[in-house]
């Protein structure tokens, strides 16, 4: 129950102003989202959530997280930036995970789900990167592949290769991700690519919270 308090009580609220006819009490509706993405199957937390008088399907907190349309803030101004990707496969069909996180702070501070990995691509995710946060004095840590690199001396960026150290951040964050998918091998099944792209969104928007 500890755990629970903890993430009840946070101050940074979920903006839930798409819920207009919705029979659950926002507070609720938030900690389920936050249970959910913290780690609790669907099934674990409609069963807290009934603890509190509250009957939901497993389907309506799934839509809550979806709807919600967590992001992870903008602005950010980091010295750093890892950047890697990783596979993550939906209904048996491989795709790439992008991330860029901030090794100082441990924060994403964008991902994006795509179908492959090419330079095209990394160009695409670093144009939303520098839309969202100012990253032009930043250094992009990235290991030796030839896309990364060459995406950003394309756009102009700095960029250090390396495999340790500070670029670390971004491999632990990953392996968090696919720790919390585990019950499904790393993959989502039953669902779209926008839907897993929502929830690792939704789940950046978690871990930063608490980081």
């Amino acid at each position: 129950m500890a755990e629970i308090t903890r993430l009840s009580g946070r101050s940074d609220r979920i903006d839930l102003e798409f819920v207009e006819r919705e029979r659950t009490p926002i507070e609720l509706m938030e900690l389920g989202i936050r249970l959910h993405l913290s780690g609790l199957s669907l099934l674990n937390t409609i069963s807290i959530l009934d603890k509190f008088g509250v009957e939901r399907s497993r389907k309506a907190v799934h839509d809550w997280v979806q709807k919600a349309n967590l992001q992870p803030a903008s602005d950010a101004n980091p010295d750093h930036i890892a950047l890697d990707e990783t596979v993550i496969r939906i209904n048996g069909q491989q795709f790439w995970l992008y991330a860029a996180v901030d090794p100082e702070t441990n924060k994403f501070l964008h991902l994006r789900l795509f179908t492959t990995t090419t330079t095209a691509l990394t160009q695409q995710f670093l144009r939303e990167t520098c839309e969202k946060h100012d990253v032009k004095d930043a250094v992009f840590l990235v290991d030796h592949a030839q896309h990364l690199a060459a995406a950003l001396h394309r756009a102009g960026l700095r960029f250090q290769t390396v495999r340790h150290g500070n670029r670390n951040a971004v491999e632990r964050i990953f392996r968090e991700i696919k720790r919390r998918t585990s019950s499904f091998s790393n993959s989502f099944s039953h669902v779209d690519p926008e839907t897993a792209e929502t929830w690792l969104q939704a789940f950046a928007v978690w871990w930063n919270s608490f980081n």
